[in-house]
């Protein structure tokens, strides 16, 4: 009874039962054996005693793997053998399924062939029945158009003319209803009986509603102040009124069937006239007699039809638009509303008005393609007519108006050239007259801070123009092309300005040059405006989706602009900004030479031997310094006077950069200084040179770092540079590792006497330019 034997039986036992047992798992349970031994016996040998109790339960949990793995044996076929039962049970079902199915497809198939003349029987008597019910339908339509039109018979022989009205609307929406029909015969019977019926109520409503509106002075031709006592002393005006509005109604009422059988007039589709819903016949009866006098005035060989003068058919139609909105709003609305419609009487009177404009138009412009300065004229009358319309009159953008009859490709093509040849002869003359260099603000300088010349001003108003004249366009394709233009126009003038500034680049601090700068400033500044425009926003996205369609532009180029990083106009800002930017670093280049030229004996000043600030009882400018400054001082004054503020303002910057550095490198680097030598170039700078600035900027010295700090070095009391000279000598003697640590000690150093922008290396330059050392500090 020795565990380890008892273990080794185990082992025994399963290698033999699975034969999967290797080798390495047997070396592996003999290890498990050894430390359970171990554990449970130890080195203690009265540890034996447990030997009994241990192999007691090795045996006991033997039998119990043994009696699970017999159970296990056992039930795995058993479950086996049921499964292979319930497959054989299932595959007995489904054949006796598949055999019943069988029988039934035959029985099915025998009962078709034995009904198949009975459904052939019922077919033709189900067709029969379809047939007669058609007709009987068929006859009921009949019956029930017959009988409405007995109604509209009766109601108009008792003279209840709205009820045969509100009749003729039931017929009318039957003839809607029955549109989707086959039967001909039935839709050419029915729209006849409504055109029939229409024709009789309308011609019998007509004549009355004529004969009111004659009582009523129709049309109101004088204007509104003629008008009111002419009305007023009407007879019986109530009852006219009242008469006035039953007409109206059942005008109205006809409405629907009015549609059905006339058809509407349309201008040809070239125009792209947007649909919109026929005029209500009342208000068409109020338009005849005004569209009577217009094609009598405005069309043949009558004097008042002149191609030249476009304005007065225009302004004629504005006059009546005008003198009828007040009966319109106060006699005729009030009848609409009654109804419960939403027409808009006032805007379907201006509706039919313009569309008497828009056939003149149409007319007209034929003849007026070849002869430019009659076709402009015309365009200008048509939006200014287009502008009063729509501010004065409420007309809205939806409606059809002169801006579809101008969009039509070749009257649009036209006005594109048109506008073109026109904005460039503009162009040629204000470029030419003699003013165009000048502001016209020039006095008044509150005004003229961007000091634009004439010539800038007149072409970026002539671009609002044109800007005002295409913004009533009916698609955005088209005001697309007039942006084109525009763009074409502002590079053209920015050509136009460079070809002028290459002719005066001799003399760049000229008046003419400074106006040219002046110009481009200008221009990208209200073009930069311009960008954040409403209008210009809203071509913007249009651009974007025309772009998209035809994809003509990158993707980076399309996200710019539609996240608004870039404008429509940035091709042209960006070649006004470079030119502009030309224009300036010119004007400092030739300011900067006149500076350097006059600072030539400043630069051989005997810096090593002046005398120091205490031997002198005042300190007074260099006198070599005085060409230069008075140089600086009249170039500075002359151009602040010429360039705008914002121009100015970098001109200066960028010439006080150049100065800073001149003075640096080739005064103060190229010289050795002694104590009177620093304390005067100090004098010079702080006392002289940077005040020349303060009147632009509140510290100018900040713009003169280098020489503000190298006047700083050079001005150290001796105590103060030898140990500043010994902290940087002490930083850049060391290693590199060292440096690291050592370097913001340096920084530190510089930073405490004001110097930010000057490298160690370079403080220690200037202090070997310095001769007032003691000598121990040489």
């Amino acid at each position: 009874g020795c565990p380890d034997l008892e273990m080794s039986a185990v082992i025994t036992m399963a290698a033999e039962e699975d034969p999967a047992v290797t080798e390495v798992e047997s070396c592996e349970i003999t290890q498990h054996v050894a430390e359970f031994i171990e554990k449970e016996l130890g080195n203690d040998p009265k540890s034996l005693k447990k030997l009994p109790q241990i192999t007691e339960e090795l045996a006991l949990y033997k039998k119990t793997l043994e009696e699970q793995v017999l159970t296990v044996s056992s039930e795995v076929p058993k479950k086996i053998e049921n499964a292979f039962k319930n497959a054989e049970n299932s595959k007995k079902l489904l054949n006796g399924i598949i055999k019943k199915e069988a029988i039934l497809a035959e029985s099915i198939n025998n009962h078709l062939v034995t009904a198949q003349p009975l459904i052939e029987e019922l077919k033709v008597s189900i067709g029969q029945i379809e047939e007669i019910e058609r007709h009987l339908w068929y006859l009921k339509w009949i019956s029930q158009i017959e009988e409405l039109s007995d109604c509209i018979q009766q109601h108009l022989m008792t003279n209840s003319v709205s009820d045969a009205a509100n009749t003729l609307v039931s017929m009318a929406e039957l003839d809607i209803k029955l549109q989707e029909s086959s039967c001909t015969h039935l839709l050419n019977f029915i729209r006849s009986t409504v055109k029939f019926w229409h024709k009789i109520l309308k011609d019998r409503l007509t004549n009355d509603f004529e004969e009111v509106l004659k009582q009523l002075h129709w049309p109101l031709i004088g204007p509104q102040q003629v008008q009111a006592p002419a009305l007023a002393s009407v007879a019986n005006s109530t009852e006219l009124y009242n008469n006035l509005e039953t007409l109206f109604i059942q005008l109205l009422k006809l409405q629907t069937s009015d549609e059905l059988i006339t058809k509407p007039k349309q201008l040809p589709e070239k125009y792209d006239i947007p649909l919109s819903v026929p005029i209500a016949i009342p208000i068409q009866l109020m338009l005849l007699p005004l569209q009577k006098r217009f094609k009598y005035h405005f069309s043949g060989n009558r004097q008042t039809n002149m191609l030249n003068k476009p304005e007065w058919y225009l302004t004629q139609v504005l006059m009546w638009i005008g003198n009828h909105t007040k009966f319109f709003e106060q006699r005729i609305q009030p009848i609409i509303d009654k109804t419960g419609s939403f027409l808009d009487a006032r805007l379907e009177f201006s509706r039919g008005l313009v569309m008497l404009v828009l056939e003149k138009m149409s007319a007209d412009i034929p003849r007026l393609l070849y002869d430019d300065n009659l076709f402009c004229h015309m365009v200008d009358e048509i939006l200014l007519f287009e502008k009063e319309l729509h501010s004065a009159h409420g007309y809205i953008n939806s409606l059809p108006s002169c801006m579809h009859i101008l969009s039509e490709e070749t009257c649009f093509q036209k006005w594109l050239t048109v506008e073109r040849k026109f904005a460039l002869e503009k162009m040629d003359s204000v470029l030419s007259s003699e003013a165009a260099w000048t502001s016209q603000y020039k006095d008044i300088m509150d005004v003229d801070e961007m000091k634009a010349p004439d010539c800038a001003e007149t072409f970026m108003t002539l671009l609002l123009v044109i800007t005002d004249r295409y913004k009533g366009l009916p698609t955005a394709g088209r005001k697309l092309q007039f942006l084109e233009l525009q763009k074409e126009l502002i590079d053209d003038f920015r050509i136009r300005l460079t070809q002028v500034m290459k002719e005066e680049t001799r003399s760049p601090l000229g008046s003419r040059y400074c106006a040219i700068l002046n110009a481009v400033n200008y221009i990208a500044a209200v073009l930069a405006d311009w960008a954040d425009n409403v209008f210009f926003l809203q071509l913007q996205q249009a651009a974007i989706e025309a772009c998209g369609e035809t994809s003509n532009m990158t993707e980076l180029q399309l996200g710019q602009l539609a996240s608004l990083e870039s404008s429509v106009f940035d091709i042209m800002i960006d070649l006004l900004e470079r030119l502009r930017h030309d224009m300036l670093t010119r004007q400092v280049e030739h300011v900067f030479r006149e500076v350097k030229d006059k600072a030539k004996l400043y630069k051989k000043e005997r810096w090593l031997f002046l005398p120091s600030q205490s031997d002198q009882a005042v300190m007074s400018l260099s006198s070599s310094a005085c060409p230069l400054l008075l140089t600086l001082r009249d170039l500075l004054l002359q151009l602040e006077q010429e360039l705008c503020h914002s121009l100015f303002k970098s001109f200066w910057q960028m010439l006080a950069e150049k100065l800073d550095l001149f003075i640096y490198q080739d005064i103060i680097l190229a010289n050795h200084f002694n104590e009177g030598g620093s304390a005067q170039l100090q004098f010079d700078m702080a006392r002289n040179l940077f005040p020349l600035f303060a009147h632009y900027c509140k510290r100018p010295e900040n713009y003169f770092k280098q020489v503000k700090e190298a006047c700083i070095i050079l001005n150290l009391n001796v105590g103060s540079a030898l140990l500043l000279r010994e902290v940087l000598q002490a930083t850049s003697g060391t290693m590199t590792d060292t440096t690291n640590i050592q370097q913001p000690t340096a920084s530190a150093a510089l930073n405490e006497i004001g110097i930010y922008k000057l490298a160690p290396q370079d403080v220690e330059i200037l202090l070997n330019l310095r001769t007032n050392w003691p000598s121990s500090g040489k």
